[in-house]
């Protein structure tokens, strides 16, 4: 499942694309994703411009200017293709691109495990108005287990709607920090790997992240988490913030010949220190201790029992 870097990272590709252009045409090729799509969904989205593109936690919002916001959530293998071709007939909206005539297709954002994108699996196709250049887009959403979803929430109803009202803070945020840990932990019994996971308490975190913070700050992900100390949390809370920035500053934890929308590889899977590393050294330097694997809520935890306590 793609995590907060690789959303961010997403955001990021698509931006340049979506923010202060129109778009022309949209369709979808099926009624649902995860959920039924809205009512005349594509057609509600035909004529907006986009003003802003911003992220929740892991969900990617485009506010139009009719006052709704666009919202996609990726779920486990959904994906964006920023696809350029020649506009038909020379004109903007004159219909979409016949399938296999773009002339490049980029990936805006991948990530660890995923799979490699099928048309098949194309399932909302949105064409932009030409830019300045001349050059006519498309954005394609490719989803094979379709787990991802979207929907379009007028803005003022946006804070109370279910997908955000209980949310945590932004990890990146100015929100987050140690003292806001040790208030949310306080009395909770559960290990502290499934209270960070808990979207209620800080909002986009995801597996692959918690047990790399974990690791760098010296706290075993099976402790509970009312358990840890402030001193503890002191190291925890800017670990987190340095994993997710890192992961964002190289395209978030990619496959090894991925390349994102300006051509850089997402490489943060070969900063892993614990995840998927099973069975090899620990990465601290004089630990001496062997990284561990077990499964918790069907999840894999990587740690080592040498350093993290």
């Amino acid at each position: 499942m793609p995590e907060l870097p690789e959303v961010e990272t997403v955001r990021r590709g698509l931006a340049p694309h979506l923010v202060g252009r129109r778009i022309a045409r949209a369709r979808t090729k099926r009624a649902d994703l995860r959920f039924p799509f809205p009512p005349r969904f594509a057609k509600r989205l035909e004529g907006r411009r986009v003003e802003a593109l911003t992220r929740r936690a892991k969900y990617l919002l485009a506010e139009l200017d009719d006052g709704t916001i666009w919202v996609t959530h990726l779920g486990m293998t959904g994906r964006w293709s920023v696809i350029g071709a020649p506009a038909p007939s020379g004109k903007v909206g004159a219909g979409f691109p016949s399938e296999g005539a773009a002339t490049k297709i980029r990936q805006p954002g991948d990530f660890y495990y995923a799979e490699p994108p099928d048309p098949a699996h194309t399932h909302v196709i949105v064409e932009i108005e030409k830019g300045a250049k001349g050059q006519h887009v498309c954005l394609e959403y490719n989803d094979p287990r379709r787990f991802g979803y979207m929907d379009l929430i007028a803005r003022e109803a946006f804070d109370a709607h279910p997908w955000f009202k209980n949310l945590g803070p932004e990890p990146l945020g100015n929100e987050f920090s140690a003292s806001y840990l040790a208030e949310a932990f306080a009395g909770k019994k559960a290990n502290v790997k499934a209270a960070l996971l808990d979207q209620r308490v800080v909002a986009g975190l995801g597996n692959i992240y918690v047990v790399e913070a974990l690791h760098r700050a010296g706290i075993a992900p099976a402790r509970a988490a009312g358990s840890v100390s402030k001193p503890r949390l002191e190291k925890l809370a800017p670990a987190i913030r340095a994993v997710l920035e890192e992961a964002i500053a190289v395209g978030g934890s990619t496959l090894s010949d991925y390349a994102s929308v300006d051509g850089r590889q997402g490489g943060f899977q070969q900063r892993f220190r614990v995840y998927d590393r099973e069975g090899e050294p620990c990465a601290k330097p004089k630990c001496g201790g062997g990284i561990k694997r077990a499964v918790h809520s069907g999840r894999s935890t990587f740690w080592c029992p040498r350093c993290q306590r």
